[in-house]
């Protein structure tokens, strides 16, 4: 028999049946269906990250406060405040380093922002002038905070986008009080849409001018020395890509120097867009991969249905099998007539469940997260199915091919 014909007779088989070949497929359409969705998910996630990274720069080296030890005890890298504003500004003395363009101090925290019946928590960032030019943005209305309103820690605010948005809505947001903890500010700029969500966006945040953060909201004092007026971190604008390196040297000797530090234990770690990029590429990578075998479990759920119902299709055509054989069939062609009909199954079921997964992942990027569907994730899921089909299928085609055409005959 030709194999378009073998083609022709699966199809008619399974169309004779079909609400069971429906059920048959219905596992290898929700396992199919599920890789799909779930790794385009995560690969949207990964380019997400990517594009905001790259939108901040790669230039941009940031310098975070590490593992201090104070009576025996070592604090969790990040969590001590070892750096302070007496820090930034060695560093942006002129001279000091070479190789950077611009440093910005910064002071963050979580706030409660109310403005009239509308409020919302969000990232409070206390800013100098200098912040524009390091992370590479800018204010669409008003101003940003002035040399003059950190030295008077004036309670001035300046808007994200989305926090704009969320507070004001359409109305203009210029010259209105809102209050930040139970403090009045008065909102003297919005910035302009960098776009992106989740950790880290940057029009969900406000900024302040640093000392009044530092002064009014969040307060503190320096770990290591017990005095000065701590930061949060101390980002760093290299010259270009290619002096990222060198201004992490400098900037690494410069603040060992400051706090006497000797040997290999910093109090502050440094870090670069490149170094986050690929830390976080990894973890989208890992937990992509392992959504994906999550819902591949559910195509070996799939192929065992097949396995099953082509069983049961195995011993109600026994006698079509006997007469087959009679007539001069090999087991050759009972063989792959079966095989056949357990891909077709996995192959539409695959299609389907394309299809299907395609549409769940469009929903997702419209109602909450970026997603994006690859080739190569679509190729992989139909070609796993496939193999589930032809995996599962071989059994029981084998043991149709080696029925005896008299037993088959005989059989009622």
């Amino acid at each position: 028999m030709r194999l378009s014909e073998s083609l022709r007779v699966a199809v008619a088989s399974l169309a004779a049946n079909k609400l069971r070949s429906s059920l048959t497929m219905l596992g290898i359409i929700i396992g199919v269906a599920a890789v799909v969705a779930l790794m385009s998910i995560g690969q949207g996630a990964q380019q997400q990250i990517q594009r905001q990274v790259q939108t901040i720069g790669s230039n941009l080296v940031t310098v975070v406060p590490g593992q201090t030890q104070q009576g025996g005890v070592r604090s969790q890298a990040g969590q001590a405040q070892s750096l302070s504003l007496e820090d930034a500004d060695a560093l942006a003395r002129a001279g000091t380093l070479p190789s950077a363009l611009a440093v910005s101090p910064e002071r963050t925290g979580f706030a409660q922002v109310v403005s009239g019946s509308k409020n919302t928590n969000t990232q409070v960032v206390g800013a100098v002038p200098a912040y524009l030019d390091v992370h590479s943005t800018d204010v669409a209305t008003g101003e940003f905070v002035s040399t003059s309103q950190i030295n008077a820690a004036s309670p001035v605010v300046v808007l994200g986008a989305t926090v704009a948005q969320q507070l004001f809505e359409d109305a203009d947001p210029l010259g209105k009080t809102l209050k930040i903890n139970r403090l009045a500010f008065r909102v003297i700029g919005v910035m302009a849409a960098k776009g992106g969500s989740g950790f880290g966006n940057a029009d969900d945040t406000v900024f302040v001018p640093l000392t009044t953060a530092q002064a009014k909201l969040f307060g503190g004092r320096n770990a290591t020395t017990g005095a000065g007026q701590p930061v949060s971190r101390i980002a760093l604008k290299a010259v270009d890509e290619a002096h990222v390196d060198a201004l992490i040297q400098e900037a690494s000797e410069v603040l060992r120097a400051r706090h006497k530090i000797v040997g290999t234990n910093d109090d502050f770690q440094i870090l670069n867009q490149q170094d986050v990029l690929g830390a976080l590429t990894q973890i989208t990578t890992v937990m992509t991969l392992f959504l994906g075998s999550i819902a591949g479990i559910s195509l070996l759920v799939g192929g065992i249905g097949i396995m099953n119902i082509m069983l049961v299709s195995v011993t109600e055509r026994t006698r079509e099998i006997g007469i087959r054989k009679a007539i001069g069939a090999n087991p050759q062609a009972i063989l792959l007539q079966f095989l056949i009909e357990a891909v077709t199954i996995s192959v539409l079921g695959g299609l389907i469940g394309l299809s299907l997964g395609a549409g769940i992942s469009k929903a997702v990027d419209v109602v909450f997260v970026s997603t994006a569907v690859s080739v190569w994730s679509m190729a992989l899921a139909v070609g796993f199915s496939l193999a589930i089909g032809l995996f599962f299928g071989i059994y029981p085609a084998r043991r149709a091919s080696l029925l005896n055409p008299i037993d088959a005959l005989r059989y009622e």
